[in-house]
């Protein structure tokens, strides 16, 4: 177990690295020259070439590509993201501020995921070609069908404008982020439906399942202490992918909630090509994920006692 654990954090170092190229990718081939990007936010609508020159070797941008990536790294790793073209704060400072506001959206429509997703799943894979499956696997079409745009717009105009039961924006109080959380979770929901079904159904036509079944142990009893028990390591999976992605994904539903999170600082950055605050994005998106994904492997060790006494099969 210690050993599967230490090589998945080694493993994970080429895509910490990867993540950092990448940012610093975001920044030198992007259009426009961000010495000049700089100059123009800061109302310099005229500047000579002295003065952008100045500004470019402030931003080490007069270096060969590694050596900026050297700077720019060294900074990183000492916590200096570089400042904001279009706030004039320290990046690190402005996505931290925010962060926590989208950790708490993402973990609502992660808890509304587990709640609703896995167990309308195990009842579908229960009465397999009953209502309730068909219900189900309806629903779950739905929700993978409906676009976050759509049902965002939506939801404000039932739920907040017509019926007045919830916040139409903001991040006051935890109401305002209750539906923001409903509309961030239809696809997860859905998706998380189709594959609970799926796991348990093969499970239940297992060899074990047979034999278990027997020996006379009830169904209930089948279901929660066997199937399910083998069938959460891929749906546990699933939940870390997509929350990894609920972070990335959170853009279209803080803008139209006007929650101030990471997801609409990054949209406002993109309409004014600021660069720094877009790889500070990129980095920090891309740390939770990675933290997320080991995370999921862990749990799905910890649920599967075949990976966890065989740590081979786990690798």
């Amino acid at each position: 177990m210690l050993r599967y654990i230490v090589r998945r954090l080694f493993s994970a170092v080429p895509v910490l690295f990867g993540i950092t190229l990448l940012a610093f990718l975001l920044g030198i081939l992007s259009p426009g020259n961000p010495a000049e990007i700089l100059l123009s936010s800061g109302g310099e609508s005229a500047y000579t070439a002295e003065q952008l020159a100045e500004v470019e070797r402030q931003l080490g941008l007069d270096r060969p590509y590694p050596q900026q990536y050297v700077r720019w790294i060294g900074g990183v790793l000492q916590g200096d993201w570089g400042d904001s073209f279009r706030t004039k704060e320290p990046v690190r400072e402005e996505l931290f501020s925010r962060f926590g506001v989208t950790i708490k959206l993402a973990a609502g429509a992660l808890l509304l995921t587990v709640m609703v997703g896995i167990p309308f799943g195990v009842l579908s894979a229960a009465r397999e070609g009953g209502l309730m499956d068909r219900l189900s696997q309806w629903g779950s079409i739905l929700l993978l069908s409906v676009p976050s745009f759509w049902a965002a717009i939506l939801s404000v105009g039932i739920f907040a404008e017509q019926l007045h039961w919830l916040p139409t924006s903001g991040q006051e109080t935890w109401l305002h982020l209750v539906l923001p959380a409903i509309v961030l979770s239809f696809s997860t929901v859905g998706t998380t439906i189709r594959l609970t079904r799926s796991t348990v159904i093969r499970e239940l036509s297992s060899q074990y399942i047979t034999a278990a079944r027997g020996k006379g142990i009830s169904q209930r009893l089948i279901l929660g202490r066997h199937a399910l028990s083998n069938a959460i390591p891929p749906v546990l999976t699933l939940l870390g992918n997509y929350l990894g992605g609920i972070l990335g994904g959170s853009v279209v539903v803080e803008s139209v909630f006007a929650i101030n999170g990471i997801g609409k600082f990054a949209l406002d950055s993109i309409a004014v090509r600021d660069y720094p605050a877009l790889q500070g994005y990129v980095m920090i998106t891309g740390f939770t994920f990675v933290a997320i994904h080991l995370l999921t492997d862990l749990l799905s060790i910890w649920f599967n006692p075949q990976i966890r006494l065989g740590g081979g099969a786990a690798a």
